[in-house]
């Protein structure tokens, strides 16, 4: 009984955010795709060109960068200090995003590594108990649910501090760089940030959100595999 409970709980929680938090994904991908900013950002430097210029700004140049076509996803990986730039190069949004990535490669290493390694090992002793439960290995589930419970609300809270910070200051440093290398004139530039706000707007809770409801997901699942059992 006390899993079904928590199962609902979770559920409910995970909904009253969504609802109090006002997430639009249909509005949040409209805000991402404008034609007339695309195509105005095309004339602007390579991505590659872009985020050396960023890591200059950011005095960080000891960066390995990448280009992958075959992906749409941006990131910085501490373990090997590099930035991979997606496919990004026909869409507005592709200067904050590369000062996204550009941002945690300067941000504390000792937290990008301590969220690196923790958050393999959380990965790791989810799937771990998850299996030795459903072999009927472990039979005191209760206690390592509680464990699984605090090391979500740890990486949650590491992880959080780290995407909050560079979406919030990504959009300054776009600006500025926008501003000081004079790809486009002030109105254009005002248009691109004010579109940039927009999407942190939104943006930010959603990233919150999202790495809330995968670690809950997390929760729901194991108590799910001990109701099975």
């Amino acid at each position: 009984m006390e899993y079904i409970v928590l199962i609902l709980i979770c559920l409910i929680f995970v909904i009253i955010l969504w609802f109090i938090l006002e997430l639009n994904i249909k509005e949040l991908k409209q805000i991402g795709e404008d034609k007339e900013l695309d195509n105005l950002t095309k004339d602007f430097p390579e991505n590659i060109d872009i985020c050396k210029s960023i890591l200059n700004k950011l005095c960080n140049d000891n960066v390995k960068i990448k280009e992958e076509n075959d992906t749409k996803t941006s990131l910085y990986v501490v373990i090997n200090n590099t930035i991979t730039i997606a496919n990004i190069r026909d869409s507005y949004t592709r200067i904050q995003t590369i000062v996204h990535e550009c941002i945690h490669s300067v941000q504390s290493k000792r937290m990008l590594w301590f969220n690196f390694i923790y958050t393999n090992i959380y990965m790791l002793y989810f799937l771990v108990i998850s299996v030795l439960t459903l072999c009927n290995v472990i039979k005191n589930t209760s206690m390592f649910l509680y464990i699984l419970i605090i090391m979500g609300m740890v990486q949650y809270f590491i992880r959080s501090m780290l995407e909050t910070d560079a979406m919030t200051k990504a959009r300054y440093v776009a600006k500025e760089y926008l501003e000081e290398n004079n790809v486009c004139g002030k109105e254009d530039i005002d248009r691109i940030v004010s579109k940039y706000d927009m999407l942190n707007s939104m943006g930010i809770k959603l990233v919150n959100l999202d790495i809330f409801a995968k670690n809950i997901l997390k929760v729901i699942v194991y108590s799910i595999i001990c109701l099975i059992i």
